[in-house]
């Protein structure tokens, strides 16, 4: 199938990468080696999966388009003929690793996705049952610059992350680099020794539960927004000295830890 002819389509949020520094910088981030499984969301063009195979001993692909697979089919065929590649037809939304003998942490992910499924995608791999034990993904500068809270403003989305994982902005990718050219910049973001480790003294559910409540309300303070969940008003403020946190803080001021503290005494 003619390369010309795969246009990238809008419904699927799809701009391929073309630039060979950020595809070398996303293999290095995620220390791929041939030891390595590595899933990759959204092959595309296969750029990625290209520089992929030459390094990981196995990668497993999953493409939603149609067109995009045959072309992928055609592309990689001694690749997928002899194991070293395994291309799925699917959504990665809608993709679970465990039925492809991915077990928790024996994979990377690495991947290059579409803006309007960064959400759904961080949640489904960060607090499924099947994590990897890394990911390497491309995500507009804005969204990294938010999770990695550098200007010491948390966010449930920055929360969410760190609560699995260790965030690290790997460096901006301009838009000039894809084809074709979205809106933003871009950024990779990798999240290092993911793992449920955080949530071994606490519950998780509570845990996002309190957040979520912490987060509702943007120009209340935060005391405000967590009263429903206490006992009173005075249990408040005992819950804020013992955790470190002053009477007036909102949301967006408190680290991990903090929360983590908010959630074990509420």
């Amino acid at each position: 199938m003619d390369n010309i002819n795969i246009k990238a389509k809008k419904s699927l949020g799809q701009n391929f990468l073309k630039s060979k520094k950020a595809l070398s910088d996303m293999l290095s981030a995620g220390e791929v080696g041939e030891n390595d499984i590595v899933l990759e969301a959204g092959p595309g063009k296969g750029a990625l999966t290209e520089e992929l195979l030459k390094k990981a001993g196995k990668v497993i692909a999953v493409e939603k388009d149609d067109a995009l697979v045959e072309f992928l089919r055609d592309k990689f065929s001694s690749e997928i003929a002899s194991g070293k590649l395994q291309l799925i037809h699917n959504d990665i939304l809608e993709f679970d690793p465990s039925s492809y003998n991915l077990k928790p942490k024996t994979y990377k992910l690495i991947a290059n996705i579409p803006y309007y499924i960064t959400g759904q995608f961080l949640r489904k791999f960060l607090s499924g049952d099947t994590q990897p034990s890394k990911m390497v993904i491309l995500l507009q500068k804005e969204v990294v610059k938010r999770i990695m809270a550098n200007d010491g403003k948390e966010s449930i989305l920055s929360i969410s992350v760190k609560a699995y994982g260790r965030p690290k902005n790997i460096g901006k990718v301009s838009k000039e680099n894809f084809s074709p050219k979205p809106k933003v910049d871009s950024a990779i973001l990798l999240i290092d020794n993911i793992s449920r480790d955080f949530f071994k003294e606490i519950d998780e559910k509570r845990f996002f539960e309190i957040v979520k409540a912490g987060f509702a309300h943007k120009r209340k303070l935060l005391a405000g927004n967590i009263r429903h969940l206490a006992k009173n008003g005075e249990q408040i403020e005992k819950i804020f000295e013992s955790c470190g946190i002053p009477p007036k803080a909102r949301a967006e001021d408190l680290k991990l830890e903090q929360w983590k503290c908010l959630s074990s005494m509420l």
